[in-house]
C-alpha cells in the first residue's frame, strides 16, 4: 500500500536501529544497523547527525545497512530491489534526515523542477470519477501486488479530500475544496499536476511520493487525480 505511513520508519531490533526514509518510491537507509551491536550489546548508537558524530562511523554503518538490505530483499510482485538505489534527491534527504539547510533545499527543488514532465498533448485534466477510484485504491508497489495490476494513489491515507469519505489520514493537509479555494487558473492547474507528479520540485524532502517521477502512476492516472482536485464538478470542490 502506498501511503504516508510508508514514508519514514524507524525499526529497532537485535541488530540495532535503522532509520528508513521513503522519498517518492525509493527505500533508503540513512543511518544504519550496526551489525556490531549484535555481538557488542554495550555499544550505544547515535542515529542523529551532529557535531559529536564520527562521520567515518556513520558512513561505515550506512554502508553495512545497505549491504544487508541488498542481500535480504528480493524482487517479488511489484516490489523490486531497484528501490534500494538512491537518486541524488533521496541521497540528500537521507543525509540531512529530511531536514536539509536552505541552500540544499533549494538545490533539491531545482533538480526536480528540471525532471518535471508534462503531457505532450498539453492536456492536464482527466476524469475526476477515475481520479476518485485512484485516490481510494491502496494497491501498488507491494510484493503481494500483481505487476500487471495498475497501482493506486491511496490519497486518503494522508489527506481529506471529500466530505463523504470519513476515513482519511492527516499526515498531509486537507485537500477539500482544493480548486475552489485556489481557483481554476492554468497556473494552478499546472502546479497541481506537477505537485502530484513530483512533489520534490515544490517541497524538498516531502513525505509525498513522487507519483509520476517514481513510476507509481501513469500519465493518464495523473490527469485523473488532477481532475479530482481541479474539476469544479468533483466532490472535492463541492
Amino acid at each position: 500500500m502506498i501511503n504516508c505511513t510508508m514514508m519514514n520508519k524507524k525499526v529497532s531490533g537485535l541488530l540495532g536501529t535503522v532509520f528508513f526514509s521513503f522519498s517518492g518510491i525509493g527505500l533508503l537507509a540513512t543511518t544504519a544497523i550496526a551489525a556490531e551491536t549484535a555481538v557488542k550489546p554495550d555499544i550505544k548508537m547515535n542515529t542523529k547527525m551532529d557535531a559529536k558524530t564520527d562521520p567515518r562511523k556513520e558512513t561505515a554503518l550506512a554502508k553495512a545497512a545497505l549491504e544487508m538490505m541488498q542481500a535480504s530483499f528480493k524482487t517479488r510482485g511489484q516490489a523490486s530491489v531497484d528501490r534500494l538505489q538512491q537518486d541524488e534527491t533521496q541521497a540528500l534527504c537521507s543525509q540531512y534526515q529530511d531536514n536539509p539547510p536552505k541552500a540544499v533545499r533549494a538545490r533539491i527543488e531545482a533538480i526536480n523542477q528540471k525532471l518535471l514532465k508534462y503531457p505532450a498533448d498539453g492536456k492536464l485534466l482527466g476524469d475526476w470519477k477515475e481520479g476518485e477510484k485512484i485516490a481510494q485504491s491502496g494497491v501498488g508497489k507491494q510484493f503481494s501486488d500483481n505487476p500487471e495490476t495498475p497501482a493506486g494513489g491511496n490519497c486518503y491515507a494522508c489527506h481529506q479530500l471529500t466530505k463523504t469519505e470519513l476515513s482519511y489520514g492527516n499526515i498531509g493537509p486537507s485537500l477539500y475544496n482544493f480548486g475552489k479555494v485556489r481557483g481554476y487558473s492554468e497556473a494552478i492547474l499546472k502546479y497541481t499536476y506537477g505537485k502530484i507528479s513530483n512533489s520534490e520540485a515544490f517541497s524538498a524532502c516531502s513525505n509525498m511520493p513522487r507519483f509520476g517521477h517514481g513510476g507509481i502512476l501513469t500519465e493518464q492516472q495523473l490527469k485523473h487525480v488532477t481532475a479530482l482536485l481541479m474539476d469544479p464538478e468533483s466532490p472535492v470542490n463541492k
